[in-house]
């Protein structure tokens, strides 16, 4: 553990530069086990959400993909460099002005520009939570989060050289192309009743057709996920290696910070 933890510090790379829900930084020494010996691979994760994985991982070559396509559009500006233009305030009026603002681009059709990448990260930044919450016309519906002091990052250069051997993409994760010896890591949205991370849902046969083809990849494949019986029940029936582990709460609106159980299953290691 201690070389894995020497090797990764020599090799940092930024934080993750958005809040995320159910977020896996906790899980980052864990999976830097599982990947130290395959480092010559490349890392896939079809499900990226807030990146802290990948950046937690520092591979050299990723190919990183998510149905969100605002997340993808803000990875991949971060990739060319990034300048922002909307004012950041963590002022309630201010919040909704440009809430207001980036759902009209979605509206418009052109929600791929800087402009759209930026105000994706300040609402992020500003709203409850960190909440990334689309309703079904796909509009950013996540309302102020009335935090008392908000640090907002106006330079990501740092992001550059990070994600210079990097792929961003935005498709549904069977379309993700994976190569024979690619170490896939994938966190599926929590097998909960409210799933709406995006404009497409992410439902039970999501999370059936999700283990079924990545059991199908020859390469080394790690999944995790909230540890309800079904899921344990799916994985170990697919052939998955299946452990539990207590992972922290990291949201919870009730104020309950009870240790979460999580499944990590892994194929091919």
């Amino acid at each position: 553990m201690a070389a894995v933890a020497e090797s990764l510090e020599s090799r940092s790379a930024p934080k993750p530069p958005l809040k995320w829900a159910g977020g896996k930084r906790w899980l980052v020494p864990r999976l830097a086990r599982l990947f130290s010996p395959h480092r010559y691979r490349r890392l896939v994760e079809p499900l990226c959400g807030g990146l802290a994985i990948s950046l937690g991982l520092v591979p050299d070559r990723a190919l990183i993909n998510d149905i969100n396509p605002h997340a993808i559009n803000f990875y991949s500006w971060l990739k060319q460099g990034l300048s922002i233009v909307p004012v950041m305030r963590n002022d309630e009026t201010t919040f909704y002005a440009q809430r207001d603002r980036f759902n009209q681009l979605i509206r418009d059709g052109i929600s791929d520009g800087m402009e759209a990448a930026s105000l994706f990260y300040y609402l992020n930044r500003t709203c409850y939570n960190g909440l990334c919450r689309f309703n079904s016309k796909g509009e950013f519906n996540v309302p102020f989060g009335r935090y008392k002091k908000i640090i907002y990052k106006t330079d990501f250069s740092e992001y550059v050289p990070a994600f210079a051997q990097w792929e961003f993409a935005c498709a549904d994760f069977g379309k993700v192309p994976l190569e024979a010896g690619d170490f896939v890591y994938a966190d599926p949205p929590y097998d909960v009743e409210f799933t709406q991370y995006s404009k497409e849902p992410f439902g039970w046969d999501d999370q059936v057709r999700l283990a079924e083809s990545l059991a199908r990849h020859s390469g080394p494949v790690v999944l995790s996920n909230q540890a309800t019986e079904r899921i344990k029940r799916l994985y170990r029936k697919i052939g998955y290696k299946v452990v539990v582990l207590s992972a922290p709460r990291m949201i919870s609106c009730t104020g309950d910070r009870t240790r979460a159980q999580e499944v990590l299953a892994t194929r091919n290691l």
